[in-house]
């Protein structure tokens, strides 16, 4: 069978989720500070990625190995894994040295970003690798096992919106202003709503392999609403920004631009049919690809509101 590629193993078109809050907190601390230091932005672009890379692939590793991937009769693109062990066994060395050599540079890239901060923020930078790297194996594997107990989805919030933007911001010297603080959320939330339709998908196998989220534990029909929360979370928290940001802040309603047009066809197609993973399916795509277009225009605000700024 021939090799899967790289891109595949690491599930790269889902590195949208760390590379939106990365480039989104490093411009609003650029734009606090009236200046952007490269070098650290690039360093923590490094971080970011080596560790999602590194959860990606140590995902699928454990998911497999426990049995979840094997029984999942529903897998897509959108979740269920890469599927690439399952294919082919034979590339768990590989995978093993994809997950660790993900966490090695990033590792390398903190202490090179160390050097280029200031001292007193160092335990903030360490405390924020330690914890992502934690959460990049333990998310799935044992004996944490955080999905397998319910922590999942808090985990992926917290990685992928506030300690994502903390650690941007940290790379620019900048903590806890309340402008990163109101830009926490939102982008945890829209990678969290990429894992809840794919627990409604996936529930059958994820029952089987003991693996309780938010479906597996309270059924299909209260995770479908919580889904409708988690993606009005994310619209009042960009109105937050447009509200309450200094200066020009329009640029901040961009990113709801697919909530106009896709939102309310993928939220009648999960809130109907959540029960009936094939119909779940189709609004996993339009959940996936609100996330991506969210993602480039919040990047794109940014962008305008750091050189407008």
């Amino acid at each position: 069978m021939k090799n899967p590629g790289i891109a595949k193993m690491v599930r790269a078109q889902f590195l949208s989720s760390i590379i939106a809050p990365l480039v989104a907190g490093t411009l609003l601390a650029a734009s606090i500070n009236n200046s952007l230091d490269v070098l650290q932005f690039i360093l923590v672009l490094i971080i970011g990625i080596g560790l999602h890379v590194a959860t990606n692939v140590y995902n699928d590793i454990y998911d497999t190995l426990q049995g979840t991937d094997k029984v999942n009769v529903h897998r897509n693109e959108n979740s269920g894994g890469s599927g690439v062990l399952l294919d082919r066994p034979d590339l768990m060395g590989k995978m093993y040295f994809l997950a660790r050599t993900g966490l090695v540079i990033a590792l390398l890239a903190t202490i090179a970003l160390t050097f280029f901060i200031q001292q007193s923020l160092w335990p903030y930078l360490w405390g924020l690798y330690l914890l992502s790297a934690f959460f990049s194996k333990y998310y799935t594997a044992p004996p944490p096992k955080l999905a397998y107990r319910g922590w999942g989805e808090f985990s992926v919030w917290l990685a992928f919106g506030p300690m994502a933007i903390l650690i941007a911001a940290t790379g620019q010297g900048i903590l806890f202003h309340p402008m990163v603080l109101m830009l926490m959320p939102a982008t945890g939330l829209s990678t969290s709503s990429i894992l809840l339709a794919g627990q409604m998908i996936d529930l059958e196998a994820d029952r089987a392999g003991g693996k309780h989220g938010v479906a597996s534990r309270l059924g299909t029909r209260f995770t479908a609403g919580i889904y409708i929360l988690v993606q009005v979370g994310i619209i009042l928290n960009m109105l937050v920004l447009f509200f309450k940001y200094p200066g020009n802040s329009w640029m901040f309603l961009f990113p709801l631009i697919p909530y106009v047009l896709l939102f309310p066809k993928a939220a009648a197609l999960i809130w109907k049919h959540h029960d009936d993973p094939d119909k779940v399916k189709e609004g996993a795509k339009f959940t996936v690809l609100i996330h991506v277009l969210f993602s480039l225009l919040l990047i794109a605000g940014f962008v305008l509101y750091f050189y407008m700024g």
